[in-house]
């Protein structure tokens, strides 16, 4: 059956020729060009904790979280507790997300800066979200590998900043080498689910100069938070512990220092 990530690049694969068979990539591009200049300004992160605040149903390691999430109503409440940006997971088969999300979040909230949190896979991918409203764009390098950098300047080149996510030292090396300015250490290892804080500890004092490093996975309290920002990371992405929180904007505020 191969690894959970495998699994789930395989739906991805499926689910991304049907949208090519409907949707030629020129269409894609002409919506991906309609949109104004980006949102997003990296000088805009704050000197405390940055939260960005995921849209998340489901998770594979966890199933459905919260199958009635109300995108927007959800995305409100975040932005109400202060959250730096929203991320939008779109991959639906173990997710629960869709790029729709991502297009009425965009809508409702016209200065708000949105990440597209998916598995992206070639240039197709990078201009539907640029095309459905993101600002910035996840790129693993546990997918990519040596075509992250091509993926970096592709998404630059549809005005979108990539977020690069590494899991450890060697993948680190290639997102520095891919010149990327915001570094994300996921904590959790898609192969086999299991989150390792540790991974945060050991990668963070190896973010290149210059570069801003984000924190991913396994953020459930506010003292985490606390000390991976005393250990350099400016950035929290953080799902689970939101969407299972009774009052996300008040488990926001906490995260920051509210």
């Amino acid at each position: 059956m191969g690894t959970h990530l495998e699994r789930i690049l395989g739906g991805v694969r499926e689910e991304l020729a049907a949208r090519k068979t409907r949707v030629p990539f020129a269409e894609v591009q002409r919506r991906a060009e309609a949109h104004g200049p980006p949102r997003l300004r990296l000088g805009s992160i704050p000197a405390r904790p940055g939260v960005i605040a995921e849209i998340k149903r489901a998770s594979p390691s966890r199933g459905w979280i919260r199958r009635d999430m109300d995108a927007v109503a959800t995305a409100r409440e975040y932005l109400a507790g202060g959250a730096w940006a929203i991320s939008v997971l779109t991959e639906g088969r173990y997710f629960g997300g869709a790029l729709a999300d991502l297009e009425r979040i965009r809508r409702a909230f016209p200065d708000a800066i949105l990440l597209r949190k998916d598995f992206l896979l070639d240039e197709y991918m990078i201009a539907e979200s640029r095309a459905h409203g993101a600002d910035l764009a996840l790129l693993m390098v546990s997918v990519l590998g040596n075509r992250t950098a091509e993926m970096v300047a592709l998404a630059r080149r549809h005005r979108l900043e990539p977020l690069v996510e590494v899991r450890d030292a060697e993948e680190l090396s290639i997102a520095g080498g891919a010149s990327a300015t915001l570094i994300g250490i996921n904590n959790r290892d898609l192969s086999t689910l299991v989150v390792d804080l540790s991974t945060s500890e050991r990668l963070l004092p190896m973010i290149p100069d210059g570069a801003i490093p984000v924190v991913e996975s396994g953020i459930s309290e506010a003292a985490q938070v606390r000390r991976f920002h005393g250990l350099g990371a400016r950035l929290f992405l953080v799902g689970e512990s939101l969407a299972g929180s009774p009052n996300p904007a008040d488990t926001i505020r906490g995260y920051v220092g509210q």
